[in-house]
């Protein structure tokens, strides 16, 4: 079977994104698992390859058509959008511009049917606002592009995946998102994704909002009863194996010795904080409902150690698997 090719974006090129890239792609099991197209900018690379004693060499090219994915290359659509000497480890609209247009050309380049998916480095969210593109992040950048009204994020680690309701928003303006229709269409999303991975029938437990899932109406303001219970209700009466609306305390202890499959998770903090714990350094973001597979890092620029070679490669290289594994099986 071929090797699919995975467009890879830069990311901040102020943050650790190059140099985890030149890394990643120089270990044999990706280069088994893949045909890796970086989107960014070549000179960089090279500079990050230099900082992490890498001996790959990287291929500017203007069209993945061009790339040869020799042994010891790196083959780069080359934007040539970052100047020479530009510093790491600060905040640039210079940056937030590129790294927006990476990921516009990674789109083109997916919906093109020159790459299988789209396994994204991190970007820096104040960067991107200072070059004027007003996203909270790669996910809703990738729903716009991709002309796709709505997605979730799922967080993936090896003994936990998470699925979210809301994400980059205060908890207040979280609660008040949160509506019966919107906690079925994530079940739906997270189900359906993982029965395409192959899970036939998976176990879905869904969070409570309040302590205690509310305590039969002592904590809260009936959310769970108003917001939840209906969703999960729907979704049993799909033959799906859905429970909830549970305390989030005990569903990611249960989850986290394999009693579930996925939890569905009411906001950010609620679904990040177990993941990180369990797995930052090989956790992976995996926008679910776009009409392209993407995946992504779990983790941020890391500003303070950018440009020093000590960047962990090993969540990127998790992503690029999710990747592959997601990825349609074709000849790109």
């Amino acid at each position: 079977m071929s090797r699919p090719t995975i467009a890879i974006t830069m990311g901040d090129a102020s943050g650790i994104g190059p140099e985890i890239i030149m890394k990643a792609l120089a270990l044999p099991e990706v280069a088994a698992m893949c045909r890796p197209l970086v989107v960014g900018d070549a000179e960089r690379l090279r500079e990050a390859g230099s900082i992490v004693g890498s001996d790959l060499a990287v291929q500017a090219i203007a069209s993945p058509e061009e790339a040869s994915f020799a042994p010891g290359t790196v083959a780069c659509i080359d934007l040539a959008l970052i100047p020479p000497g530009h510093p790491f480890g600060r905040v640039s609209p210079v940056s937030g511009e590129a790294a927006f247009r990476y990921i516009e050309r990674a789109v083109q380049i997916v919906q093109a049917g020159q790459a299988a998916a789209i396994c994204t480095a991190p970007l820096s969210k104040e960067a991107l606002h200072a070059a004027g593109h007003k996203y909270p992040g790669h996910t809703e950048l990738l729903a716009e592009l991709t002309g796709t009204p709505e997605v979730s994020m799922m967080l993936v680690s090896p003994k936990l995946r998470v699925i979210h309701v809301t994400t980059h928003i205060g908890l207040i303006d979280a609660i008040a998102r949160i509506e019966p229709g919107l906690v079925e269409r994530v079940i739906a999303r997270g189900h359906d994704t993982l029965v395409k991975a192959g899970i036939a029938n998976p176990r879905i437990g869904v969070c409570a909002i309040n302590p205690h899932a509310g305590e039969n109406g002592l904590f809260g303001r009936g959310e769970e009863a108003e917001k939840i219970t209906p969703a999960v209700q729907a979704c049993q009466a799909k033959g799906w194996r859905v429970e909830g609306p549970l305390p989030a305390d005990t569903l990611f202890f249960l989850a986290g010795r394999g009693d579930y499959d996925i939890v569905v998770a009411m906001y950010h903090d609620q679904g990040h904080g177990p993941i990180k714990v369990l797995g930052l350094e090989a956790g992976v973001n995996i926008t679910v409902g776009l009409p392209v597979i993407r995946t992504s890092v779990d983790h941020g620029t890391a500003f303070d150690i950018a440009g020093k070679g000590i960047a962990d490669a090993g969540s990127l290289v998790e992503a690029l698997r999710q990747a592959v594994d997601l990825a349609p099986r074709r000849a790109v």
